[in-house]
């Protein structure tokens, strides 16, 4: 069983009067893949934005592979945000948007398209990456 990535610590989070999230607890194993569902208001992108940074909980804590990052900003965070658009950048291939956190991080050409590649397969999109040099 892997280690917990992601543990989210009794995260409650208001607007005005209204709680949207309540002492919420979760947690997320290496290499797991979880899907936050729900109806509108339930605070699916509320839960997002206070992982990423782009918001702050009222109290509770994130940790993140063992180390607490409420006080980080969001470019400080190793995670990743895709708003709910077509595309993270409409100028760029899929195959680009896929690339482009891991060419931040320095990875090599092919790790990236062995990743491109992957991804692709994993939602059945093979074929529809286009273009990455």
């Amino acid at each position: 069983m892997s280690n917990k990535l992601i543990d989210i610590i009794d995260i409650t989070k208001s607007y005005d009067e209204n709680v949207i999230l309540d002492k919420l607890n979760l947690y997320i194993r290496e290499n797991e893949f979880l899907t936050l569902l729900g109806p509108s208001g339930c605070g699916k992108t509320t839960l997002l934005r206070i992982l990423g940074g782009f918001e702050t909980p009222d109290s509770g804590n994130i940790i993140f592979d063992g180390k607490n990052i409420n006080s980080l900003p969001p470019n400080r965070r190793q995670l990743n945000t895709v708003f709910q658009k077509y595309a993270l950048f409409s100028h760029m291939s899929i195959a680009e948007n896929i690339a482009f956190g891991l060419r931040i991080k320095g990875k090599s050409k092919g790790y990236i398209r062995d990743k491109i590649h992957y991804a692709l397969k994993l939602v059945n999109l093979e074929g529809y990456g286009g273009s990455f040099s």
